[in-house]
């Protein structure tokens, strides 16, 4: 009896022993207790294997958990529940299912733990057609209203795009907790339907649910998309309140959301106050400096990525190689083109795009079309934008109109790719080609993109397209681009109408261009801003080079600072001179 009782109170401190070194992640502990578990002969109890199973997983090792799981010989539910989880946990979404079916083979039933960890391995596969055969054997099984399966389920559905799956899964839900509400608002701010994740996210608050930090990172990037600078803060403020702050989830969405919103102090205040940063944190700051033209802070942040022992990505190799192109750094960017196979990376085709674009941007075309021939892979449209993107900046027609006759005969491209054929077309003076390529976007009820700029003034986005007079102060904003003309021709601007890509005449070409929508958001920010306040406009299109001139004037002219995001960078104008150093 005592010899029992001795064994009962050693396997106890075992259990408690291995829990605190699971929530610690002290790995070399853990390694050795494991060691005497095995000397010991414990290895067998199921209750153990569950707990070193655990073990594996927290400190991100998998695989030492399926070994764990097949060396275990009475193999329960828990212990199937903490193999797929385990492996679901950490990436290994395949093997998760495959796991997840062995123990349907083998008569093993599946429970409110098990359901959630095959759901999520469907949405990190995108395997909705899984997930829905998954969702059937809930209905079949009873756990379909079972409040941690419906919101796993609603949140599979969610990630993989189908929204309208989601949304009847979570109004039938008669219990709903913070996972599902996540799913949904996760879900609508993936798929741009923005003002129904804030709708649901203001729900969720009314109703005292308590959110999480996913919660809180899928709203604060509506917030960065939709560039609603205020409300952001104010979900900052709501974050600090609730202890979220800290989370480097969050941490990663505040950054983007200073920085789409041209705060890029608040971008670096985020980034530095979080003392634990996943690499998402890392990546967003680094594509916040390339596109703040905050080259060298984005080549520092690499190095001290390298430091901490934080392993770069593809999208980390993205972000530098985006910082190159936009700096016009050729050698820099083949330098860290050819470190990601140092890192294991092989280049996708974004690399190549990026490296194109790099090469492009710096009048190197003909070695952006050696590139191009060289890969490894067939040229994407990003590759072929790229090129003709360094045509146009170049003035190279002649090559622009080879370049949009080779990707004229691969049949379908995008809208996008179809506006730089025309504009190819159009800038070589073959303007039969160019309506043609006009024509196709047409025939297949495509409508060029209108160009359109915004600016936030408190709560309220005011939005304009070239020549608008909707806005209530119209009359102000054209009586101020007339007296700032004046003061700019003075100063020496002089329109520069080749950025007008149609037969008129000069008169009409003048006119087309001198109310450009960020030129009527900058004046409406120079009668409604006080002074000491930078005027922010943000764009969807890119910033055409008489106005980035005019804007220089603007600054210059007004002594206002004057921060403008196209759909490819951030200018900051300010004394006359620009961030981008006229090179973008």
């Amino acid at each position: 009896m005592l010899h029992q009782h001795s064994f009962e109170q050693k396997y106890r401190n075992i259990c408690d022993l291995l829990l605190s070194l699971t929530h610690s992640r002290s790995l070399p502990k853990g390694l050795q207790l494991h060691a005497h578990i095995v000397k010991s002969g414990l290895q067998t109890i199921p209750l153990l294997s569950h707990h070193l199973i655990n073990f594996y997983s927290k400190s991100q090792l998998p695989l030492c958990s399926s070994q764990i799981f097949h060396e275990t010989t009475q193999k329960t539910s828990t212990t199937w529940s903490s193999v797929i989880s385990s492996l679901a946990q950490n990436e290994l979404p395949l093997l998760a299912l495959e796991f997840f079916r062995r123990m349907l083979r083998d008569g093993g039933r599946p429970d409110d733990h098990i359901y959630p960890s095959a759901t999520k391995s469907c949405a990190i596969l995108d395997r909705c057609d899984v997930g829905q055969s998954v969702h059937c054997l809930a209905v079949k099984t009873g756990f379909e209203f079972d409040v941690f399966v419906g919101s796993s389920m609603v949140d599979m559905y969610a990630k993989c795009g189908e929204i309208i799956d989601a949304r009847r899964m979570f109004d039938g839900m008669p219990e709903k907790n913070v996972v599902s509400w996540s799913g949904m608002i996760y879900g609508y701010a993936q798929l741009g339907e923005d003002e129904e994740a804030l709708r649901l996210f203001k729900q969720a608050l009314a109703e005292s649910l308590e959110v999480n930090d996913f919660t809180f990172s899928s709203v604060i990037r509506v917030c960065g998309n939709s560039t609603l600078l205020e409300l952001g803060k104010q979900i900052h403020g709501l974050c600090f309140k609730t202890s979220f702050d800290s989370s480097s989830f969050v941490g990663s969405s505040l950054v983007s959301l200073y920085s789409k919103c041209g705060v890029i102090e608040g971008a670096y205040g985020v980034f530095n106050e979080i003392p634990v940063k996943n690499l998402g944190m890392w990546n967003a700051m680094l594509i916040a400096c390339a596109q703040h033209a905050h080259t060298d802070k984005a080549f520092d942040l690499f190095k001290q990525m390298e430091y901490v022992g934080m392993k770069p990505n593809f999208i980390t190799f993205l972000c530098v190689l985006y910082a190159c192109s936009h700096a016009g750094l050729v050698d820099r960017g083949k330098y860290y083109f050819e470190l990601m196979r140092e890192h294991g990376i092989e280049p996708g085709a974004q690399h190549y795009a990026s490296l194109v674009d790099l090469l492009g941007r710096a009048g190197k075309l003909q070695d952006a079309v050696s590139i191009i021939e060289q890969m490894p892979m067939k040229p994407t449209e990003s590759v072929w934008g790229a090129l003709l993107t360094g045509c146009r900046i170049h003035g190279d027609t002649e090559l622009a109109a080879l370049v949009a006759d080779k990707v004229s005969e691969l049949g379908n491209v995008s809208s996008g790719l179809h506006v730089l054929l025309s504009n190819a077309y159009a800038a070589a003076g073959r303007w039969e080609e160019a309506a043609k390529a006009r024509k196709t976007l047409r025939d297949q009820g495509v409508k060029k993109e209108t160009g359109l700029s915004w600016v936030e003034d408190g709560n309220k986005v005011h939005t304009f397209a070239s020549g608008d007079r909707s806005n209530m102060k119209t009359k102000e904003i054209y009586q101020k681009l007339e007296e700032l003309g004046e003061e700019m021709e003075k100063a020496g601007y002089v329109a520069d109408t080749s950025f007008v890509l149609r037969k008129v005449d000069g008169d009409e070409k003048n006119q087309a261009i001198r109310y450009h929508s960020e030129r009527l958001a900058i004046a409406f920010g120079l009668i409604t801003f006080p002074p000491e306040r930078p005027i922010r406009v943000m764009k969807n299109l890119r910033v055409c080079g008489d106005c980035h001139t005019a804007i220089k004037f603007m600054s210059k002219c007004s002594g206002r600072v004057i921060i403008v995001r196209d759909n490819n960078r951030f200018h900051r104008f300010e004394a006359g001179k620009c961030s981008c150093g006229d090179y973008w």
